[in-house]
């Protein structure tokens, strides 16, 4: 298990009962430390109940002292003897609550990072083809409700997720193609030929 169960419930709590650094509550919850600073000024997880890690045996008092201490210290999840299946594949999972804000994350998306495929905001946010199509095209039966809001912030996707996809639509550098020496060399020596043969035609005369 590499991260505690319900990540952004618990990291609710965290915030909540404890004076733990926003990267703390962020390396131990698997959350970006903008999203972790979104939970403190109530704009992300606003209707979210915290979980508490210590009652259902994830964390521990004493760790949690010894971090608010020292706030280089890092959290240790406690390991559950049977360890969690881990889901591989298939389609991200977004709560009811948060499915609503799917046009508005999407939006901000078109509109900031033109860059992104299709395919990558379907797996950022979870949705579909023909949605990003409607909103791009600016026909989506909702368009003059939807507000470009960023998807971090809305809680659909993480900061290091949209970090990695804008990463990889980066448009490469351009190379440096270094000037042939050898060109330079045939030029002026053809340039000194012209020059001899000019003078030998006015001896000549």
């Amino acid at each position: 298990m590499t991260q505690p169960l319900m990540p952004m419930a618990t990291a609710v709590w965290l915030v909540d009962n404890t004076s733990l650094s926003f990267k703390q509550i962020g390396e131990f919850c698997s959350l970006h430390e903008l999203e972790v600073q979104g939970i403190a000024d109530e704009q992300v997880a606003q209707n979210i109940v915290g979980l508490d890690p210590v009652v259902n045996g994830q964390l521990t008092w004493d760790d949690i002292k010894r971090c608010q201490e020292d706030t280089s210290n890092s959290l240790k999840l406690l390991q559950d003897e049977i360890p969690a299946k881990i889901r591989s594949g298939g389609a991200r999972y977004t709560p009811v609550s948060k499915r609503q804000d799917k046009p508005d994350a999407i939006a901000w998306l078109l509109k900031f990072h033109p860059e992104l495929t299709v395919a990558q905001i379907c797996r950022l946010v979870g949705t579909t083809k023909p949605t990003i199509l409607a909103i791009r095209e600016r026909s989506h039966w909702n368009m003059s409700e939807i507000k470009p809001v960023d998807p971090v912030l809305l809680g659909l996707c993480k900061q290091g997720e949209l970090d990695v996809a804008v990463a990889k639509s980066a448009p490469p550098a351009p190379e440096v193609v270094p000037e042939e020496e050898g060109a330079e060399t045939d030029t002026s020596e053809a340039a000194d030929v012209s020059k001899g043969g000019d003078e030998e035609a006015v001896t000549d005369s």
